[in-house]
Order: C-alpha cells, then sequence, then structure tokens
C-alpha cells in the first residue's frame, strides 16, 4: 500500500495488523482518485473509519488543503500517526480517536464544512444508513460536498438521502464505491 501521486508520491504507509481493518487497495484507490479528479485540489477532506489513513493521505498529496481522520482503534490511529509523519503531512492533518457517529454529531455543533468525506466503514454492520443521516441533517458538508462511501455490496445506500444524492458506483469485486452529492438546492426544488 503506498501513495499513488502527488507530493508523497511512491511512500509506503503501514497497515494495522490483524483482520480488524480492511484498508483500501491501490487500485481501489486510483480509480476513486480518478473519478474525483480535480475536485481534490485545495479540498476540506474527512476520512472516517479512517483504518491506515490512506485515503485522506492521497487527497493530501495530491493538493487537499487539510484532512480529519477519525477512527476509534487504538492502532489505527497508532498506524494513521505513522502514515501522516513518513508522509510529512502533519501541518494538515487532525488526527482523532473517536466513534465515528459520535465525532459527525460533534461536527454540528462547531460547524465544519467538509469538501469530501470519505468513509470506509466496516461491512454489513449497519453504519452506512446512521451515517449518511448524521451528514445529512449534521449540515458538516458544503454545498456539492462529495461522500465517497466504500461498502460491501449487500448493503447498498439509497438512491437519495434527503440531501445526499447518488451519482455513481463503481463495483471491484466484493466492494462497491459510491459517489454522493450533497445538494441542498435539489431537495429544496423537490418540495416546490
Amino acid at each position: 500500500m503506498r501513495i499513488i501521486t502527488g507530493s508523497a508520491k511512491g511512500a509506503k504507509l503501514k497497515a494495522p495488523r490483524g483482520l480488524d481493518t480492511r484498508p483500501t487497495t491501490d487500485r481501489v484507490k486510483e480509480s476513486i482518485f480518478n473519478i474525483l479528479g480535480n475536485a481534490v485540489c485545495e479540498a476540506i477532506v474527512l476520512d472516517l473509519f479512517a483504518g491506515t489513513g490512506s485515503l485522506g493521505l492521497e487527497a493530501l498529496s495530491r493538493g487537499a488543503r487539510q484532512a480529519v481522520f477519525v477512527d476509534q482503534s487504538i492502532a489505527s490511529i497508532q498506524v494513521i500517526k505513522d502514515n501522516v509523519d513518513h508522509t510529512k503531512m502533519s501541518d494538515k492533518s487532525e488526527i482523532l480517536k473517536s466513534d465515528v457517529l459520535k465525532t459527525i454529531e460533534k461536527f454540528t455543533r462547531i460547524e465544519n464544512l467538509f469538501d469530501i468525506v470519505f468513509c470506509d466503514p466496516p461491512y454489513n454492520k449497519g453504519y452506512i444508513n446512521k451515517v449518511l443521516q448524521l451528514i445529512d441533517k449534521g449540515a458538516i458538508v458544503a454545498e456539492q460536498a462529495i461522500l465517497v462511501l466504500e461498502h460491501s455490496r449487500h448493503e447498498p445506500p439509497a438512491t437519495q438521502w434527503g440531501n445526499l444524492i447518488l451519482k455513481r458506483s463503481e463495483r471491484y469485486g466484493e466492494t462497491i464505491v459510491s459517489f454522493l452529492i450533497y445538494n441542498s438546492q435539489q431537495t429544496q426544488k423537490s418540495e416546490d
């Protein structure tokens, strides 16, 4: 596992030992960032269930302004810290050891606005709908923010969840990556 391109290109990333973490493969990560394209430049990024921090670090390497990494595993937090230090991204990174759902609620109270949210929760544990609900009602993302959701094919998100609208899904074996856009204007139009 490595940083694919940008300022930290080629940097090898650590992963926690054991089977509790399922890091995004380089192939899937490259596809995600090809789809995101220039949206990453100057973006403020939130990496939920961050695991290794691979997605947030790739975004920083490609020009994102800031990344916040959230995971509740002590082992994952240590690996993220090591990877942030190794890629020399500590000045653009914030690492939070916290429950993801509680963190989203906390961000709601302090009005953080993220441009891109990466979310790679444990598969088939019911996190998908909870995260979508909290992000939609919490107003923690900017208008036209992109939510990149990795999930099992057995747990697809709805095509629309309030202000979050499914724009694209790509399948990679058992993994599906869905791209949702936050658009409060479209929801208002449909209510009129």
